[in-house]
């Protein structure tokens, strides 16, 4: 009876539980609280995953109402990896935060911090399974809406302008979407995703429709942070508490990629918006210019959370690519890279959190030497370092070996040569932190370092092991990118 509803106790779990931190307000007995329901969450997608693999698509109707009248919860290969991705983040990230919290949030802000972080993963998985354009358009403000605030906790007072720059952008994004969304409706009267891909093919020459995409796709663009539309990116990451920065970084991005192929594979795929508007085209360019910008501007940071932040924008530009190939080994290429860049820029980042706690700043002199006082935590810098790369056995190299061979196929000589460019130019931007930490002597501020504690070591080396172990064995991972590529394009011819 259970295992029927686990679509809607996924959201129920976290939403439910986000009050009851305000109630319980005890720090400690808060975070007990908040692991518990990260914890019970991990298992519930991987088992709504394994069931999706086994026996195809499952629709939830909430309340019993039939679509397109109700609301329904859809869930295929696609979606049901990206609801591994959140909640096994969320599961990493909440064990972690305690000892990192305490540090930079103050005691009677604490209860708000998690219950913040429950809304924020509801929110985020609830644009994953729903099957209704509206209903995305509310759980997309549920998760930004919590994101400002908890990017508000910061130790910085810049920390309050990086919140309020990503709720202006945020907004625009937001507007834009919800704009897209009154279009498709004036024209089709459904908001049902999977009723607007059968409708949406009989009007496909209406420039209702027409404006729809275009706002949608801009709206999602600033969710996404896709060059040029990422403006709110790097100081939202550089001065965001240690573990908001992980979970966004690992996740918010990930699902705004996830909703973007969601309206131009399902919504758009069946009349082929790629070729009739020069979407494909725009993606490219802008997924190209990001390639390089991001990591250009990225080797010029002192400040290392702000160089990984704007390594971001890189490598959502090669997600987008992937998508903009509009074949299978490009889609999936962009699917499997949404996994893999969640577990190295997610572990990556728990290693500056780890820092913070240690020695109070993240900038790169004050590393100096760290590499002898904090041996494992910077093993672990020197592991993401090597998978943002793209170095074998790492999974940024299976990322890009199936981005390139996406272009060979294409016949896209020029685009594979690029993405080998920039991927190199990330070995300058991270030779740079391991020649510090390893050839330097240590400074003032790491003079006294120890080792991070256990609590903030483990779940760090559990995304660092992943992002190896993917790397080395990345069937799993490429089945299901494989398959859900092959039900969008499927769906899309």
């Amino acid at each position: 009876m259970i295992a029927q509803h686990m679509p809607i106790i996924q959201i129920i779990l976290p939403l439910m539980a986000a009050p009851v931190c305000l109630i319980i307000r005890h720090p400690h007995v808060v975070w007990i609280w908040a692991v518990a329901i990260s914890l019970l969450c991990l298992p519930i997608s991987v088992s709504l995953l394994m069931q999706v693999m086994d026996t195809g698509t499952i629709v939830y109707e909430l309340g019993g109402w039939a679509a397109p009248w109700g609301i329904e919860y859809r869930i295929d290969t696609l979606n049901a990896f990206v609801l591994v991705i959140v909640s096994a983040i969320g599961a990493v990230v909440m064990p972690y935060a305690r000892r990192s919290v305490e540090k930079e949030i103050p005691v009677s802000r604490i209860y708000i911090f998690y219950s913040m972080m429950l809304l924020c993963q509801t929110g985020l998985m609830g644009i994953a399974i729903t099957g209704d354009a509206f209903n995305l358009f509310v759980f997309l403000e549920i998760s930004s809406l919590s994101s400002y605030v908890l990017i508000s906790f910061g130790t910085d007072r810049r920390a309050l302008t990086a919140a309020y720059r990503y709720l202006i952008m945020g907004t625009i994004g937001a507007t834009f979407y919800i704009i897209g969304v009154g279009f498709m409706y004036s024209a089709t009267g459904s908001l049902n995703i999977h009723d607007l891909s059968t409708l949406i093919p009989e009007m496909a020459g209406s420039r209702t429709v027409q404006a729809a995409l275009a706002f949608l796709t801009v709206g999602l663009g600033l969710k996404v942070a896709l060059f040029p539309l990422h403006m709110w990116l790097p100081n939202a990451y550089t001065y965001a508490p240690s573990a908001v920065t992980v979970f966004l970084a690992a996740t918010a991005t990930k699902v705004a990629v996830y909703a973007l192929i969601r309206v131009t594979y399902t919504i758009f795929g069946t009349v082929d918006f790629l070729d009739i508007v020069p979407a494909r085209d725009l993606l490219m360019g802008m997924a190209l210019i990001a390639m390089f910008v991001g990591s250009a501007v990225a080797i010029y940071q002192v400040n290392i959370k702000r160089m990984l932040a704007y390594s971001s924008v890189a490598q959502i530009g090669y997600m987008i690519l992937g998508l903009s190939f509009d074949t299978v080994n490009g889609v999936a290429a962009g699917i499997i890279h949404l996994f893999n860049h969640a577990m190295m820029k997610g572990g990556l980042f728990m290693v500056l959190g780890a820092v913070m706690y240690r020695i109070g700043s993240v900038h790169l002199h004050d590393m100096a030497g760290l590499g002898k006082k904090m041996p494992l935590t910077m093993a672990a810098f020197v592991g993401g370092g090597l998978s943002l790369i793209g170095v074998p056995l790492t999974v940024g190299f299976v990322s890009k070996w199936y981005l390139i061979q996406a272009a060979l196929e294409k016949g896209w000589w020029p685009v594979a040569a690029l993405i080998v460019v920039s991927s190199l130019m990330a070995v300058i931007y991270v030779w740079r932190v391991v020649e510090v930490i390893y050839m330097k002597p240590a400074g003032q501020a790491a003079e006294n370092a120890t080792e991070a504690p256990m609590s903030l070591l483990i779940p760090t080396w559990v995304l660092i092991g992943a992002a190896v172990y993917f790397g080395i064995d990345a069937t799993t991972t490429v089945d299901v990118a494989v398959a859900a590529a092959e039900a969008l394009l499927g769906g899309a011819r």
